[in-house]
């Protein structure tokens, strides 16, 4: 696989330029397919480093997430604005290796994300006694009725409208052969400011309202 070849969301993190991470170029080039002249126990030598490193990796955390100064934790989330795009995308992947990964796992992914969470608001609260409540839940997007979800838009009836429904429904747009992106953007973005003006108005004569009412 060329540079050429891979997504546009993966282009940074392949680059062969990049420096090493918790994987060297080399591993990248093989993951990637880049590098294919690898005897079957050449392979498997591979493949056994590159578990090693990223079980290391998981075990440095700790001692990141203990002794890592504060500006130096800032400096790595701040990626240049460039960059900024495959570095969310790298955060997002990541989360989605640990979820992925911790599936079958003893303690599960939800109950790690809790706890994690919880250190971080008291080490930013710099108190144990911080606490918080961190919901996480998986709930599968079922089947929707197209046509009852086209009336409550038509009808402008949006507070009707589930957190279910809109995501299919969205989901469903965007796999039509009619759906352009492009095209989208152009329509949404033109009506933005309209948009805001009339969010701006409203926000403004509640309170009005407000104040007559409290006078």
């Amino acid at each position: 696989m060329s540079q050429d070849d891979v997504p546009d969301s993966l282009r940074t993190a392949a680059d062969s330029d990049r420096p090493r991470g918790i994987l060297t170029p080399s591993d990248r080039d093989f993951l990637l397919g880049r590098k294919t002249d690898y005897t079957d126990h050449s392979k498997k030598q591979k493949r056994n480093r590159i578990r090693r490193r990223v079980r290391n990796a998981v075990l440095d955390f700790s001692i990141l997430f203990e002794y890592l100064e504060e500006r130096d934790r800032q400096t790595v989330f701040d990626p240049d604005d460039e960059d900024r795009d495959a570095y969310t995308q790298g955060i997002t992947d990541m989360l989605a290796f640990l979820h992925l990964g911790t599936m079958g796992y003893y303690t599960p992914f939800k109950d790690m994300l809790s706890e994690g969470v919880g250190k971080a608001e008291q080490q930013l609260a710099g108190s144990n006694y911080r606490m918080v409540n961190v919901e996480f839940n998986v709930e599968p997007v079922g089947q929707i009725d197209v046509d009852e979800v086209i009336d409550k838009l038509e009808n402008e009836e949006f507070a009707q409208l589930t957190d279910e429904e809109l995501r299919a429904f969205v989901r469903l747009l965007t796999m039509s052969e009619s759906f352009s992106p492009e095209a989208a953007r152009e329509n949404i973005q033109d009506r933005v400011d309209e948009f805001s003006q009339q969010l701006t108005e409203s926000a403004e004569t509640r309170e009005q309202n407000l104040e007559d009412l409290t006078n």
